[in-house]
Parts: C-alpha cells; structure tokens; sequence
C-alpha cells in the first residue's frame, strides 16, 4: 500500500487536483516529494483556504491558523511545515515576514509585523520586517514584535516576547521582553537538512 501511495501516479493526480485550490509553486519540495506529508496538509487545508480566513494563502495553511497579507511572506517551500502549526498568527502588514530554512514554529506564535498606534487604535504604526535566520526555533506561545531580527539558530523560549534583534544567532532568549539566557556552540549544530 505503500508503494502504490508514493508512487508518481498518486503524485501527479495529487499535484494536478491540488492545483486547483493552491499555487502550485508550493506543491513541491521536501514534505511533497520525500515525506509526502504536505498532501496531507493540503487536504485539510482547504476548509480554510475555500471558507476561513486563508482564502488569499496560496499554500496549504492549518485551519487554525491564521496568515494575513500572504505576499509579505517569504519563504522556502521546504519550510511549509511552519504553517501546519495550530493557532499561530502571521501579520504582515506594510513589512515582510523571512523565514531562513528548516525553521520550526510551535504553537500559537505570533509574529506581527506593525502594532496600533497607542494615540489612535484604528491606526497601525509603519511596518517593520521580521527576519528569522536558518534553524530557528520559535517555542510554543512566543511573539515576535516589528523589526525583529533573528540570527541563525535562535531559538526562543516558550511564552517570551521578543521586542528587540539577536542578530549574532546561536543562542537561547526568553523572558519578557526576551534576553539571552543561553549561549550554543556553533561547531555542534549538525548541518543536514530535517535531522
């Protein structure tokens, strides 16, 4: 059964039907061609993308999870396992959200790319880009405010709130407003890619 599931005739009438309701540039990749996963992730990805709030999301998004302005989202395709996570919010308003490679986001995430104005809620401030570098782990609960930068193999701890940049990378930051708590060696990250 599984060889007939993950043969190239299942692939394509997957891919050509998927095609339908997601771009295809995002029906590809490591958890398409190798894992297969992603087709999983597409089917129940369509409740929102024809009836949720993700109507505009070109790829497939959890159902409880919520992406406004997807054009601001940068990303590799080998990363769409990000936006499988439940209850995460991804606001790019007037600022891009990147997304370096093989980043894992935990649940109910927020990244937020332009706060209200605190002299009149019904305006935003300007927009800053969040940047989150290669092998970043955001922890459970954790948000990620305007203009933040996070360097290669940040990892954030659950529940902090991260108000300012770690461009340095390999470290642990947590707390409210987040500081380092720890940092990583560089020379024990192991380079391959998903393990």
């Amino acid at each position: 059964m599984k060889k007939f599931l993950y043969s190239k005739f299942v692939k394509k009438i997957l891919y050509f039907f998927f095609c339908i309701f997601y771009d295809k540039k995002y029906l590809k990749g490591y958890y398409f061609d190798e894992k297969r996963m992603g087709w999983y992730w597409a089917y129940k990805g369509l409740k929102g993308r024809l009836f949720g709030p993700n109507k505009k999301v070109p790829w497939p998004v959890n159902n409880q999870t919520i992406v406004s302005n997807p054009n601001n989202i940068k990303f590799d395709v080998d990363n769409i396992n990000i936006f499988q996570t439940p209850g995460c919010y991804w606001q790019g308003h007037n600022a891009e959200i990147h997304i370096g490679k093989n980043c894992y986001v935990a649940p109910n995430v927020g990244l937020i790319t332009a706060n209200h104005n605190v002299y009149n809620l019904k305006k935003h401030e300007e927009g800053k880009s969040i940047i989150l570098g290669d092998n970043c782990w955001i922890g459970m609960n954790a948000v990620i405010l305007p203009g933040v930068q996070l360097g290669k193999s940040t990892i954030v701890a659950a529940g902090a709130v991260v108000t300012k940049s770690f461009p340095e990378g390999f470290c642990v930051v947590g707390g409210v407003p987040a500081h380092i708590i720890k940092y990583l060696d560089p020379s024990k990250f192991d380079e391959q890619k998903g393990e």
